[in-house]
């Protein structure tokens, strides 16, 4: 084994050449974990040193021997009895620390800890504990990570946090519990977590030794997350996305679908049909309308209606076809043809009945956007013919 240099100031320098990185991840198999190891993965660090609950003293004692930087995530926050908070958070990291100094390694570790160390609570207090540990040993350099709760793909429900809970219940049709709605919750996202993690060791020139919060968090009350999650059940049913305009819900939505069982990944839309071709809603939004596509048969004209208000745009995507406008007061006719081989948008204006023909010999397929969903007390659609 090649001896490690004991100087403090070389073990921080930080190591681009991710291929000879090796890199020890204590609970590996965990929620943060996973994903920790799939983002080292994907930036090119290979040489990885996975240690979780089933690996054995002989590997951590390797481990600790060879690697150049330790993520320190590993953890207990839902025991059946409370000492089990000291065993997992306490003491297993005295037991890093006496390891890594038992090999002669000083090299950088970074500890996932919680916001929780400021409470007192015997979770909050274990992970003090273990925090001071880091900071006190003098010989291994240490980068404290203070986590809000954390949210993200392959979190435990039940476990982890609310949101895990809420997006398996509701993604499984269960009931959500709910004791306190106007509770406030602070989260941040795992990417933001693992972000951190890596700015640090690929930097650790540029950071000071002590504590770290992660930079973006998110605030939301236990009612609204619930409301919120509960919208994306919805969705299949009425077609209806939820308003996805923050950063917050954005990742809750991706959070949610990552859920979903492996069976259920996709589901069927109503296809309306008769002589012309089929028709079928897609997706629909308060805040960008709707989406829905069609098939239609050679030399069958859809349309022959116009709006005051309403906007569409037409992509016919298989096959080719016409689409006529004619101004509602001059009654100039336009014409545009258009077809598949060659992807054009035609943008239909308020104030033109328009409709589009399959002049080709095959099934036509066209998309269409509308800026406003269907609402059937008030269409905002006239039927009027284009060619008079």
């Amino acid at each position: 084994m090649e001896n490690k240099n004991l100087s403090r100031t070389n073990a921080q320098e930080p190591c681009y050449d991710k291929r000879n990185k090796k890199i020890l991840i204590t609970g590996a198999g965990g929620f943060v974990g996973k994903n920790l190891t799939a983002t080292l993965l994907q930036k090119g660090y290979t040489d990885l040193y996975l240690y979780d609950r089933d690996s054995t003293e002989a590997e951590l004692e390797r481990y600790c021997a060879d690697c150049d930087f330790v993520f320190h995530l590993a953890g207990v926050n839902r025991p059946v009895d409370t000492k089990e908070f000291y065993e997992g958070n306490t003491d297993f990291s005295a037991k890093l620390l006496e390891t890594l100094k038992k090999a002669g390694n000083c090299c950088p570790v970074i500890v996932s800890s919680s916001i929780q160390a400021l409470l007192d609570n015997d979770y909050g207090k274990s992970k003090k504990m273990g925090e001071d540990l880091f900071l006190a040993n003098g010989f291994n350099p240490a980068y404290i990570v203070r986590l809000y709760g954390v949210f993200g793909k392959w979190s435990r429900p039940n476990y982890n946090t609310v949101v895990a809970t809420f997006c398996h219940n509701v993604a499984h049709g269960l009931p959500l519990q709910i004791n306190d709605p106007d509770r406030e919750l602070t989260l941040c996202y795992i990417d933001d977590v693992v972000a951190k993690f890596v700015d640090i060791m690929e930097n650790t020139a540029d950071h000071k030794e002590g504590f770290f919060e992660i930079d973006t968090l998110h605030k939301i009350t236990l009612g609204r997350l619930a409301k919120t999650i509960e919208s994306f059940g919805r969705n299949r049913d009425t077609l209806v996305m939820p308003n996805l305009n923050g950063l917050m819900e954005q990742r809750l939505y991706g959070t949610y679908l990552s859920y979903l069982d492996t069976d259920n990944f996709s589901y069927k839309l109503k296809k309306n049909e008769d002589n012309r071709g089929w028709l079928a809603e897609f997706i629909k939004s308060e805040s960008f309308g709707q989406i829905f596509i069609s098939t239609t048969k050679p030399g069958i004209t859809r349309g022959d209606h116009w709006h005051h208000t309403k906007v569409e745009k037409f992509f016919v995507i298989k096959g080719k076809a016409t689409i006529s406008f004619r101004h509602m007061i001059t009654n100039d006719i336009i014409r545009y043809d258009v077809c598949g081989d060659e992807p054009t948008v035609v943008d239909i204006p308020v104030g033109y009945t328009h409709n589009i023909t399959n002049t080709g010999d095959e099934e036509m397929i066209c998309l269409f956007w509308s800026n406003q969903i269907f609402d059937p007390q008030n269409p905002d659609t006239y039927y009027t013919k284009v060619d008079l």
